[in-house]
């Protein structure tokens, strides 16, 4: 089985809510949210693939040394095998701009509001440990 490798960042503002995108309706898993972030190239660490991912698609500018290690979720779809390591980022610069080739919506949830969300398999592992790091300390709008 292929394995894939992508890396996504949870990125969590000054109120403490994470970006979240919707994939594109065409693309496979249309519809459903993710945490930004993109496939490896050749070469490229997953830092450095998360802030090219987050200039390409969100107009975002993060420095690769601002992403810290969070988790990761390892799943197999039928026709792949995901390896998803996810990083937390509290600082860029930019306001998310949307690419309609990426993404076709942005939110900003709270780490408790992250399970009204519908996400891939592989992000369930993700959004759960997110829930329970940053759920309890994040405040009501």
């Amino acid at each position: 089985m292929h394995l894939l490798l992508v890396a996504a960042a949870a990125l969590i503002d000054a109120q403490g809510r994470i970006l979240l995108t919707q994939r594109p309706a065409h693309k496979q898993l249309g519809g459903l949210w993710e945490f930004p972030g993109g496939k490896l190239e050749a070469g490229e660490t997953p830092e450095h693939a998360l802030a090219r991912e987050l200039k390409e698609e969100l107009a975002l500018d993060v420095a690769p040394e601002a992403f810290e290690p969070f988790a990761f979720a390892s799943h197999a779809y039928p026709d792949f095998h995901l390896l998803m390591p996810l990083y937390v980022a509290t600082r860029w610069s930019g306001t998310p701009k949307l690419d309609p080739d990426a993404a076709q919506a942005i939110a900003w949830a709270h780490a408790r509001e992250l399970s009204k969300y519908e996400m891939p398999p592989a992000d369930v592992v993700l959004v759960e440990r997110l829930m329970e790091r940053y759920a309890s300390s994040s405040t009501s709008q």
